[in-house]
C-alpha cells in the first residue's frame, strides 16, 4: 500500500473532545475527510450537534455528538461506551479540550488554578486512560493530546501560569503513557500549537488587543489557523505514524525557536 493509501483512515473509528468548535472542530473534520466515523465530544452538547451534522454532510461519514464533562470519570467511561456502541470500535482520539484563565499569579484564586488543571491536565488523564484500556484490550490503537508552545515558553504580555503548567504536565503525561505502552501496540503522542486565530480568539475582546503583540513577535508575522494543525493530526492518527510515540509536535510558527 502506498503512502497516499496509509494516509487515509478508512475504517477507522475515533473521537474528538472539545470539538464543538475551534481546533477540534477542524481535526474532527479532517479525520471524517480521511475516511473515518468520529464523535464530537463536547460539554455544548447543543453546538456539538450542529457540528456532527455539518461534518456528516459535508463528508458523508458517521458522525455522532455526545455530550461528556471530561473531569468527571464516569462520564468519561460513559463515552468511551458510546463511541464504542455507536461507531463500532476505538481506533484513536484527539483529547482537546482545554480552557484558559489569564490572572496574575498573585492575584490567581485556588479555584481558578484547580479549574485549570483539573480540566487541561486531569482531564487529559482521565480520557487517555479510558481509551488507552480499550485500545490496549482491543488491538492497539492512537491517541493525540493537545499540549501547547506554552508547555516550553512563558506567555507574554498575559498572565497564565495556571495554563503553562498544565500544558507542560500534558507534554509529560504523554511521553510517560507513551513508554508504558510502546510495547503494547497504544501510540500517545501530543501537539503543541502555537498562537492559533480560532473565531473565539479573533472575536474575544480580551485577546483581540494582544494579538497584534504576539503577531509582532512571531517570526512569520501572523497567527496560526486551525486547519494548520489538520494534517499532523491526520498523521498521527493513522497507519504512516507506527514508529511515532511519545512526540511533542510543535506547530508554532517558529515561535519557540528564539
Amino acid at each position: 500500500m502506498g503512502i497516499i493509501e496509509n494516509m487515509r483512515l478508512d475504517g477507522k473509528k475515533g473521537f474528538v473532545t472539545g470539538a464543538a468548535r475551534g481546533i477540534g472542530k477542524c481535526t474532527a473534520t479532517a479525520f471524517a475527510e480521511a475516511g473515518a466515523d468520529v464523535a464530537i465530544v463536547d460539554l455544548d452538547f447543543a453546538e456539538a450537534q450542529k457540528t456532527a451534522a455539518e461534518i456528516a454532510e459535508k463528508t458523508g461519514r458517521k458522525v455522532i455528538a455526545i455530550s461528556c464533562d471530561c473531569t468527571d470519570p464516569d462520564q468519561v467511561d460513559a463515552m468511551i461506551n458510546q463511541v464504542v456502541s455507536e461507531l463500532g470500535g476505538l481506533h484513536f482520539c484527539h483529547n482537546n479540550a482545554g480552557i484558559c484563565i489569564n490572572a496574575p499569579a498573585e492575584e490567581m484564586t485556588y479555584a481558578q488554578w484547580s479549574k485549570v488543571i483539573n480540566i487541561n491536565l486531569n482531564g487529559i488523564f482521565l480520557t487517555d486512560i479510558a481509551a488507552g484500556k480499550y485500545m490496549l484490550s482491543h488491538g492497539g490503537g492512537s491517541i493525540i493530546n493537545t499540549a501547547s508552545m506554552s508547555a516550553h515558553i512563558v506567555n507574554v504580555p498575559q498572565p497564565q501560569c495556571a495554563y503553562n503548567a498544565s500544558k507542560a504536565g500534558v507534554v509529560q503525561l504523554t511521553k510517560s503513557l507513551a513508554v508504558e505502552w510502546a510495547k503494547k501496540g497504544v501510540r500517545v503522542n501530543c501537539i503543541s500549537p502555537g498562537y492559533i486565530g480560532t473565531d473565539l480568539t479573533l472575536s474575544s475582546p480580551t485577546l483581540i488587543p494582544l494579538i497584534e503583540q504576539w503577531n509582532a513577535m512571531a517570526p512569520m508575522g501572523r497567527l496560526g489557523k486551525p486547519e494548520e494543525l489538520e494534517s499532523i493530526c491526520v498523521y498521527l492518527a493513522g497507519d504512516t505514524s507506527t514508529f511515532t510515540t511519545g512526540s511533542d509536535i510543535t506547530v508554532d510558527g517558529a515561535f519557540t525557536c528564539f
